[in-house]
């Protein structure tokens, strides 16, 4: 008998079978596919208790036992990254040094340092954003400590190989150069630069120059000056015991002496913003547009910060939010629009846009204005979209703790965001304080439609007259790093 015929054979007895039969009806007749099925409780959230303490060395440890799965997650979480540890002309270096900390060290190559992770069947993820950073990784209970003495040895002894430096360097070149090429990648260059020009880390932006002038000392300087343990917090979840788990980072991390201290997050001062201006940037032969409209926001300690979360995800974070309802769903000028605050330690940008039909640029920017006017006042929040608001933002919380590794994540943020520890038990009563006026007030106080930068990186033959003609604001072009080119048309 064939592989086939056997199979046949195999469906056709299971499918005569009384009680594969009887499934079937069962099952058919319990659905009923005209009734909409009744929503599940609302998930609770449960926040975990956790101890901390200093080490030896200055760094702080947290830790959160979490016994039943063999796993634990580990994170040494640095407060600062590249806007406060990079040079101003050196942009990319934090993320050069990030992607080389594991490419060889005094007593393993790159090479080594893999395997050896292979074979305890985890790996180290090393990542410096632009305020915080981190070294950690995922492993089962038994594996830990031969772990984290792979960790300590990339902490401790990294050789940053001109080689792999120069591999790295070859890479992002060839990615920066296509992002050059795609709208959105423009513009991600060119908006941050309008709102806060390059004075600020805000507004600076890996580049092709500052990535070819990095050296090997730059790596070697940032190491030295960034992986102290002075602005360390060593957080850990998961199948351990809080004093067994001290003794073994005390030994494995010995050679981490003391140093470092938490650093400054002062930002240079942002200038006043300008009247509403479109900057068009060319890219001839575009698909589509990319929209990014936006203002320097508030730093993530503002008052505000409840009532902007909940007034945001009405405007443009649900999937039927008023500006993904509006310019998706009813008029179908995109495949998806949204808005965000990006809430930093300093005055992070708020964003909204999207990639927009060509053709419908000028229309588009037109239901842009309209509903960044209308949330602050002409058309406020109703009853169900500020229900709807308040529980997408608390109902969603429960799920960063659904795993050791989110559940490491959520504590660490709290320490490199400069959060109360009380943080997650407050989030939902916060939350639910927000009123309507609370919306409206802060939507009038961010959110003025006669100050807002409008980037927009699009075919220009083809689209702008017909944002001329909007009469919305004058426009300015610019080439694709964000410099100014030709002239201003006037509304």
């Amino acid at each position: 008998m064939t592989s086939h015929s056997f199979r046949a054979l195999a469906v056709a007895l299971v499918a005569a079978s009384p009680s594969f039969a009887q499934q079937k009806t069962t099952k058919s007749q319990a659905l009923d596919r005209r009734v909409i099925p009744a929503a599940s409780a609302a998930p609770e959230l449960h926040v975990p208790t956790w101890t901390k303490t200093t080490l030896a060395n200055g760094a702080q440890l947290v830790v959160s036992e979490r016994p039943g799965l063999p796993l634990v997650s580990f994170q040494i979480n640095f407060v600062g990254g590249a806007n406060q540890y990079e040079p101003a002309d050196k942009t990319g270096l934090a993320g050069f040094v990030s992607s080389m900390l594991t490419e060889g060290t005094t007593r393993r190559t790159g090479d080594q340092i893999s395997s050896d992770l292979q074979l305890l069947g985890t790996g180290l993820s090393v990542q410096i954003q632009s305020e915080s950073g981190r070294i950690s990784f995922l492993s089962t209970t038994d594996k830990f400590a031969p772990t984290l003495a792979i960790l300590a040895d990339v902490l401790e002894n990294p050789t940053f190989p001109q080689e792999a430096l120069d591999r790295l360097r070859a890479r992002t070149i060839v990615s920066l150069t296509q992002n050059r090429d795609r709208t959105a990648g423009i513009a991600s260059v060119v908006f941050p630069k309008v709102l806060y020009t390059t004075a600020s880390p805000y507004g600076r932006s890996t580049s092709e120059t500052s990535v070819s002038a990095i050296t090997r000392d730059d790596l070697v300087s940032f190491y030295k000056s960034y992986f102290q343990p002075g602005h360390a917090i060593i957080t850990v979840t998961g199948d351990v015991k809080t004093a067994d788990v001290r003794r073994t980072i005390e030994q494995a991390l010995a050679a981490w002496h003391i140093g470092g201290s938490m650093p400054s997050f002062v930002y240079p001062p942002t200038a006043e913003a300008k009247a509403t201006t479109i900057y068009l940037v060319d890219k001839p032969g575009a698909a589509q547009s990319t929209f990014s409209i936006g203002a320097v926001g508030p730093s993530r300690d503002t008052p505000d910060y409840y009532a902007l979360r909940v007034m945001n995800e009405m405007l443009g974070v649900l999937f039927q939010s008023r500006l993904n309802h509006n310019i998706r769903e009813v008029r179908a000028y995109s495949y998806g629009v949204g808005s965000n605050f990006s809430f930093g330690r300093g005055p992070g940008p708020f964003r909204a846009g999207g990639e927009i039909v060509t053709a419908k640029s000028d229309s588009a920017l037109i239901e842009f204005m309209k509903e960044l006017r209308d949330i602050r006042g002409p058309r406020p929040p109703s009853d169900d979209e500020l229900a709807q608001a308040k529980a997408s933002l608390v109902q969603s919380l429960p799920a960063s703790f659904a795993s050791v590794n989110g559940v490491n994540g959520s504590i660490a943020s709290i320490y490199t965001q400069g959060l109360p520890e009380d943080y997650y038990q407050k989030f939902a009563k916060e939350v639910s304080a927000v009123t309507k006026e609370d919306v409206v007030r802060v939507a009038q106080k961010y959110l003025d439609p006669e100050k807002l930068a409008i980037v927009i990186v699009g075919d220009r033959s083809k689209i702008e007259s017909a944002l001329a003609a909007t009469k919305i604001a004058p426009i300015v072009i610019l080439d694709a790093n964000g410099d100014p080119v030709g002239k201003v048309v006037q509304p």
